[in-house]
């Protein structure tokens, strides 16, 4: 399989132009990096939790950051954005689901106690961050707009696996990066110093993100 997928990015490459590829992974890479609600969210787990919960958290975020991409890559995306009641309830709900995350963050930047992750939330790290990436539609636009910097109507479908798979891979390593500079000694020591500080701000960025999210569902 891992052959298979490689042949066609290949194939992909010859008949685009490196050039082209380029193009998307830049466009994809600036918007992922970008500071976001999965970014604030995995940083945050990763000095509070650790590497590995960082980690399988950035997991459940890759997958559903390739979910949207192969919505957008198969042409559901545009459906999607033409489909005004699944697109506002989506909305609704991913800003309801940013808003409980930021409840959830509100309530631990006011317990004076460190938060201990208990051994029943342990394996739940990674749906959290799957849930957190689904409920943003948003992500489909995002998806839209970078392949569409280098394809063009002569794309076939193995030109568009290649730059799907390209752009997550970039996705799993921007989340995979995060995880692992922020699990760091240093600011996991930070974080400790200063969790309910940090913690609310993650809250407010979340209430901004989810209303702002919310807002768009209606706006015309």
């Amino acid at each position: 399989m891992v052959y298979v997928l490689a042949a066609l990015c290949l194939k992909g490459v010859e008949l685009v132009g490196l050039e082209n590829f380029v193009a998307i992974a830049l466009a994809f890479f600036i918007v992922t990096v970008s500071p976001g609600p999965a970014n604030i969210a995995v940083a945050t787990v990763s000095m509070n939790s650790g590497r590995r919960h960082g980690l399988l958290f950035g997991l459940g975020l890759s997958v559903g950051l390739g979910f949207w991409g192969v919505v957008a890559a198969t042409g559901m995306g545009a459906i999607l954005q033409s489909t005004t009641t699944l697109l506002t309830t989506l909305k609704v709900v991913g800003g309801l689901y940013l808003l409980w995350l930021a409840v959830q963050s509100g309530r631990s930047a006011m317990r004076r106690t460190d938060n201990v992750t208990s051994p029943h939330d342990q394996g739940r790290w990674f749906w959290r961050g799957l849930i957190l990436n689904l409920s943003n539609p948003k992500a489909v636009v995002a998806w839209m707009a970078a392949l569409s910097m280098g394809l063009g109507e002569e794309s076939n479908a193995s030109i568009v696996v290649g730059a799907t798979l390209i752009c997550i891979v970039l996705g799993f390593m921007n989340y995979a990066g995060y995880a692992l500079a922020f699990s760091l000694s240093g600011f996991m020591a930070g974080y400790r110093r200063l969790r309910r500080w940090i913690d609310g701000v993650v809250a407010g960025l979340f209430v901004v993100a989810g209303i702002s999210l919310i807002r768009s569902a209606f706006s015309r």
